[in-house]
């Protein structure tokens, strides 16, 4: 059970490693505006910002990482951790109005919660 709850850790993790990177570096390149449906000229305007969230995505992921390698807390700080995922994703969709935005982000971050709470 334990790899589970680590697998799904990990998963998240990468994700928003993943996030850091298109949001921090690609956010006004090819693969940044068709990740994020963004037009040029809105991703120019907005670049700025994509970093500052790419970094805040950064520290989750740095957070999970840090979970999985503090074998003493892991279940505390993977709740502490995922549960903050879960709230960006929720928080995210309905702000943007896109519901993939909860698939992709919060789905995997509460099926990992849910593998550690049971």
């Amino acid at each position: 059970m334990k790899a589970v709850q680590i697998f799904f850790v990990a998963l998240v993790a990468f994700e928003h490693i993943y996030f850091m990177i298109l949001e921090m570096f690609y956010w006004d390149k090819p693969k940044g505006l068709k990740a994020f449906g963004q037009t040029l000229e809105a991703a120019k305007s907005s670049k700025t910002l994509a970093k500052n969230q790419g970094l805040y995505n950064g520290f989750l992921a740095a957070g999970l990482i840090w979970a999985i390698v503090n074998k003493d807390n892991f279940e505390a700080l993977a709740i502490f951790f995922l549960s903050c995922v879960i709230v960006a994703g929720v928080f995210g969709a309905y702000t943007t109005k896109n519901s993939k935005l909860f698939y992709v982000q919060a789905v995997p971050a509460i099926i990992g919660l849910i593998v550690i709470l049971i």
